[in-house]
């Protein structure tokens, strides 16, 4: 994150709900030099600071993304540091973790601190780097995941590809044990998948496109849980979609591997019912959009923990990559500036889950890869969201922060939406309308 001054300014009466920190009251919360001095009674008399009127909204700790594409090096016209980091502030992320299937992809330390620099320069909110564990994204020869994670990667990912090879995770495990750092696993089997552009069920049969089962990334879970549980190494699971991966994870947890996993908005929001509009700009993705079934068994790992947080996978594409036949389209969709929104919208405001589970799991990202974890508790570092409940938006009308338009969410009206973010003590994102006072 590019260097400047903490912020010094007071939140005035704001409901302040930090489920894992246990506070859920209102508060004037006070930040000075970027820091949670404390959270004061309403109305307290306070000298020097930036007064913003926060009666009515919701201060949560900020969110925190393991999984994004920021496209560079080499896509820069799809995304960059500067404008993924701008769409993750606007959607009250005070942290996201960029992945390295770039062009080309980042696979040596020197890729990573020069990285690392640019988000020095550019970024408008913390980024982190994951390296690729094979060089080149092959799948054969293992990174120097010692070096590279001396140069400052949090983590190692293929991902956007399976490890095919149990030989190769196996000794990426055993390093692992040596050097730290997650590995976060794309989970496919691409003899299982082939080449299925969606789900393989009635919806597939009905429009006749190849279809992906979701035995496809189950049965990659467990083969890596036991790997993993073998090695003793640590694993997280991206982007799980699918009924039986909800249960192949949680029979790992339970026979003690140490093995975390996420899910994305989309496939906790939408179903396989959605590709019948064939419209690939906001409904093709890999992992695809599965069953309804499927989306319950997520919905209920969100719940019992057996899934640790939500990511988006947020991935820009550039129009004429989706503007094409289904079958011919690029996988994936944007998603950093709607996420909080869209679950808030559609698990949230129905009962399918509390308010302070959605929260926890919007910050529960930076655990698996050993970051310290957004809190509003007095003394920590000041990353905050700060979010109108009530406001109800049309995605897309106003823009988008990304440089991408490829929003699962694009048209969608949502009700709730971040007004204001503070990232490492800094104020990263401001609503246009809130900062000039008029109805956002």
């Amino acid at each position: 994150m590019r260097s400047g001054e903490g912020a010094d300014l007071v939140l005035r009466g704001a409901t302040v709900l930090d489920p894992v920190a246990g506070i859920d009251g209102v508060h004037d919360v006070v930040v000075r030099a970027g820091r949670i001095a404390e959270l004061a009674a309403p109305g307290a008399e306070l000298d020097g600071l930036e007064e913003v009127d926060a009666a009515g909204l919701h201060a949560f700790p900020a969110f925190f993304d393991p999984h994004v594409h920021l496209r560079t090096p080499g896509q820069e016209h799809k995304e960059d540091l500067e404008t993924g980091s701008r769409a993750a502030a606007a959607g009250g992320y005070c942290g996201i973790l960029a992945m390295a299937n770039t062009e080309p992809p980042v696979s040596t330390p020197a890729d990573v601190e020069a990285l690392r620099e640019a988000a020095r320069e550019a970024a408008s909110i913390p980024v982190g780097f994951l390296a690729t564990v094979t060089r080149g994204m092959e799948g054969g020869e293992l990174t120097e995941m010692g070096s590279i994670r001396d140069a400052g990667a949090v983590g190692f990912s293929d991902d956007g590809l399976p490890l095919r090879s149990a030989r190769v995770l196996r000794r990426a495990l055993q390093y692992q044990r040596l050097c730290g750092g997650t590995i976060a696993l794309h989970e496919e089997d691409p003899e299982l998948s082939g080449d299925g552009v969606m789900h393989e069920g009635p919806v597939s049969a009905a429009l006749g496109l190849a279809g992906s089962p979701s035995v496809s990334e189950s049965t990659m879970i467990a083969r890596d849980a036991a790997l993993a549980s073998y090695e003793q190494g640590r694993i997280h699971v991206q982007h799980l979609s699918a009924a039986e991966s909800v249960e192949a994870v949680r029979a790992a947890k339970a026979a003690g591997v140490r093995i975390s996993c996420e899910a994305s908005p989309h496939h906790l929001c939408l179903t396989d019912e959605e590709v019948r509009s064939l419209d690939p700009r906001r409904f093709k993705m890999n992992p695809p959009l599965r069953s309804e079934a499927d989306r319950q068994a997520l919905i209920e790992g969100l719940r019992d923990g057996t899934i640790d947080c939500v990511a988006t996978d947020h991935a820009p594409h550039a129009l004429e990559e989706k503007e094409v036949p289904y079958e011919q389209a690029a996988m994936g969709v944007t998603g950093l500036e709607t996420a909080f929104a869209a679950l808030h919208t559609e698990l949230v405001l129905p009962g399918a889950i509390e308010l302070g589970l959605l929260v926890e799991r919007m910050a529960g990202g930076a655990a698996p890869f050993d970051l310290e974890r957004p809190t509003l508790a007095p003394g920590s570092e000041a990353n905050i969201a700060l979010c109108d409940l009530a406001a109800e938006w049309t995605v897309g009308e106003d823009g988008y922060e990304s440089r991408s338009q490829n929003s699962w969410c694009a048209g969608r009206r949502l009700t709730g939406r971040v007004l204001m973010t503070l990232a490492g003590g800094q104020v990263a994102y401001r609503l246009r309308s809130f900062s000039l006072g008029v109805a956002a």
